[in-house]
């Protein structure tokens, strides 16, 4: 493995299908002895889930960290929402109910 720096952007995470686990580059395998920075292709042949033991045939790519939840070509489609990050649509959705609850609070101060 080579001492430079990894962007983390562009390590794509893998799900195993049988238990969901989430082998991610960034963190390796300390249970196989997997280093840190290590991309899924570049795994030994004979490494294994470490919660249910399968193969890597089994995982799927499931992208980068932070990436825009769903399919592609859907992206492009509402008000600019479906490109949002899950975490940047959890301040948008509890955001916006907490600003309708500020203002529901604030008929109590109508005369």
């Amino acid at each position: 493995m080579s001492t430079e720096a990894l962007d983390p952007k562009t390590l794509d995470r893998y799900e195993c299908g049988a238990c969901g686990y989430i082998y991610e580059p960034i963190k390796g395998d300390s249970k196989s002895q997997v280093a840190a920075g290590t991309p899924f292709e570049a795994l030994p042949s004979d490494w294994r889930c470490p919660v249910c033991g399968a193969r890597t045939s089994r995982f799927s790519n499931i992208g980068p960290q932070g990436n825009p939840s769903g399919f592609k070509e859907n992206l492009n489609y509402g008000f600019g929402v479906n490109r949002l990050t899950p975490g940047q649509k959890n301040i948008l959705i509890f955001g916006a109910l907490a600003l309708g609850v500020l203002f529901f609070l604030s008929l109590y101060g109508l005369q």
